[in-house]
């Protein structure tokens, strides 16, 4: 991406590279036993920027997210509406489904996130609750065409979550931010809704976060508020996994699948399936095994110029969350 930015390479090349990188990311997917992959987002510039990569009504000077080690992500800034995707999520959906016969999982960045793209100052003939309307609008058909054309279930990333409680204690932010995003959901019916899950975590970029410090007891309450079937919570690297546990039983409900981290992305350390089961054993120990799923604590490389995570550490990784909840199932007898 680099060198096609600095105009080394051509747009053919690039799309040789990326083609490799997708076929490489879904064989290795594949060989790990997971029963459901991803395509590892090896062609969007970031998990949150991809629906508006290119677009001309976008200049500098958006909102600035600080990460604990000091350095700084800048989202652009709308320039003229109306607002539209450049690139919908069933686009890289298609392209992952060419190369496996596998369940995919296909991740979208949230409603949310992306109405920090508007000024505060406004702008001239396009309203905010215009932008808003539009806004809902793109949002849904971002996860209506990966539902209809295959997806086993779209994940709604919502790292801004956990930061806006940081940025906002009263959780007016927060609460505004789920409204909007129900704004969405509720253009599905229930079935569709089971197929539909949200991401939350403290940020992951650089092997940095931008949360962390916040306490979950903030933020689940109104997470759990989201119309939605399945939660995909970081928990791994929570200090106190037993008290986040419980209040995940106290607000989720029957109807709810969680899936609990147990692998910390931004660690270095390699855990062993032996790590993860027991990770596995003591969520289950809080909640219903019938609602009990895992995944990762987040991305490994969320953004397109972040190197932090060699590629072989990500996906033995992986193999140790697949083989230690397999262990756990065991433990378990189901």
């Amino acid at each position: 991406m680099g060198e096609f930015a600095a105009g080394r390479i051509s747009r053919d090349e690039l799309q040789l590279l990326y083609d490799r990188a997708l076929r490489d990311t879904i064989q290795r997917f594949e060989a790990t036993g997971s029963p459901v992959i991803t395509d590892g987002e090896q062609t969007k510039p970031s998990f949150a920027t991809y629906p508006i990569h290119g677009l001309e009504t976008l200049g500098p000077g958006g909102v600035t997210i600080p990460f604990a080690d000091g350095h700084t992500r800048q989202l652009p800034r709308l320039t003229a509406g109306p607002f539209r995707y450049r690139t919908y999520a069933a686009q890289f959906l298609d392209e992952a489904r060419k190369h496996t016969r596998r369940p995919v999982k296909q991740a979208v960045i949230s409603a949310s996130a992306l109405s920090l793209l508007y000024p505060q100052d406004g702008l001239p003939a396009y309203s905010r609750d215009k932008f808003l309307d539009d806004l809902v609008r793109e949002a849904e058909q971002d996860i209506r065409r990966c539902l209809t054309r295959g997806a086993s279930g779209v994940q709604i990333d919502f790292t801004e979550a956990r930061l806006s409680v940081k940025l906002d204690p009263s959780k007016q932010l927060l609460r505004a931010f789920v409204a909007l995003n129900n704004r969405v959901l509720e253009r599905f019916t229930a079935a569709e809704r089971q197929r539909i899950g949200v991401h939350t975590c403290p940020g992951g970029d650089q092997d940095s976060t931008h949360s962390a410090d916040v306490d979950y007891a903030d933020l689940l309450p109104g997470l759990f508020e989201l119309k939605v079937g399945s939660f995909y919570i970081q928990l791994a690297s929570e200090r106190d996994r037993g008290r986040v546990l419980r209040i995940i039983k106290q607000h989720a409900r029957p109807e709810h699948k969680i899936f609990v981290g147990v692998i910390d992305p931004i660690d270095p350390h390699i855990e062993s399936p032996e790590q993860v089961r027991d990770r596995v054993l003591e969520a289950a120990e809080v909640i219903p095994l019938e609602q009990l799923g895992t995944t990762d604590d987040c991305g490994f490389a969320p953004f397109g110029d972040d190197t932090s995570t060699p590629r072989d550490t990500a996906f033995a990784k992986i193999r140790a969350r697949v083989a230690g909840t397999q262990l756990a199932a065991k433990a378990l007898g189901v």
